[in-house]
């Protein structure tokens, strides 16, 4: 079992920059996969990124593609989402997930189902 605890959220400018962190809990950090999703207010959860354990691998949404990259550092159990070049349509609630069906993941990876464990959320605002 792993907890999770996001931080990094705030208000921005458009154009600007954030870095969001995701804390894990436990030994086994290494183990898991990692994503970020994000729900903006009226409107369904959608997947940002993903990273494999080894953090070899990272995909992202199309959206976000070219301006955020999700990062991990298993000695210190975090995983990092850096935000550049911001848009307001970027405003939402971000949650840091993680799960280690391994079996589900090539197929199913963009899809919140998959995730068992998630973070409380953190807001990102981002202004005009």
């Amino acid at each position: 079992q792993v907890q999770l605890e996001e931080s990094g959220g705030g208000l921005v400018q458009a154009g600007g920059s954030l870095r969001l962190s995701c804390a894990a809990s436990g030994r086994t950090f290494s183990n898991y996969f990692m994503g970020w999703f994000r729900q903006a207010p009226g409107k369904k959860r959608e997947f940002v990124a993903s990273i494999t354990s080894s953090g070899r691998t990272t995909y992202y949404d199309d959206s976000v593609k070219g301006r955020f990259t999700l990062s991990r550092d298993n000695a210190k159990n975090t995983v990092y989402l850096q935000m550049n070049s911001l848009k307001p349509e970027d405003t939402a609630v971000y949650y840091c997930a993680a799960d280690r069906d391994w079996a589900s993941y090539d197929n199913n990876r963009y899809d919140s189902k998959l995730y068992e464990y998630w973070g409380q959320g953190t807001q990102v605002t981002v202004s005009s």
